[in-house]
């Protein structure tokens, strides 16, 4: 995919591709209303952070990390700045950060602006951790601020249900300088704190004799 291409094309191609044909696949028991949150209004939280360097490559890596409040079969990291490569396997472990059984598979088109991920995460608060590469400096700005969207497909007397819940923000890269940027993400910018331009004042006119 050129890395031309609008992020939002890319997500919601993926969206449409995830919960279409891998629904099948990846379909759950639905959930009890007591046992899990509405999947169509997941609260994930995560950050961004230096990632550990891959062998062979000299590319930046960046790491990821997040949770939702309810299990979830497949996820998006959408970026701003081109992404070069991704981390095939993310690390799955519960809340008390053992690890578990479940797993995803990354892959995506690069240079790109999404990685897409399909698996399972049986549980609510399971700690998903992976990364991606870019071709520029961690604490460069523009500075990475990667947004992320959950699915989750279940079925319930042979009919698949598809739930979207996203997007969150992910933030910019903890461990960098703090700038002028710091206290913004994508969706929730910083102010610029400048205030309206006070009014000109008007030009004095000489009194009339």
């Amino acid at each position: 995919m050129p890395a031309s291409q609008p992020a939002h094309r890319t997500a919601a191609r993926w969206l449409a591709a995830l919960v279409g044909s891998l629904a099948v696949l990846l379909a759950l028991p639905a959930l009890s209303h007591a046992e899990e949150s509405n999947p169509n209004n997941y609260s994930c939280l995560g950050h961004t952070a230096p990632g550990a360097p891959e062998a062979g490559s000299e590319e930046v890596q960046v790491r990821y990390i997040f949770y939702c409040d309810g299990p979830i079969t497949g996820y998006q990291v959408e970026s701003q700045i081109p992404m070069t490569g991704v981390e095939g396997s993310p690390l799955v472990v519960n809340r008390e950060k053992n690890a578990v059984t479940d797993t995803f598979s990354c892959s995506g088109a690069f240079p790109g602006y999404a990685l897409n991920c399909v698996g399972l995460a049986k549980g609510g608060y399971e700690w998903i951790t992976g990364q991606f590469a870019i071709g520029k400096r961690l604490c460069a700005e523009p500075r990475v601020d990667p947004l992320l969207t959950v699915t989750y497909a279940s079925v319930e007397k042979g009919v698949v249900t598809q739930a979207i819940s996203g997007p969150f923000d992910l933030g910019r890269p903890k461990g960098c300088r703090a700038d002028a940027s710091s206290d913004g993400t994508r969706l929730s910018p910083k102010s610029s704190g400048k205030g309206h331009r006070k009014a000109h004042k008007g030009k004095k006119h000489s009194k009339k004799r």
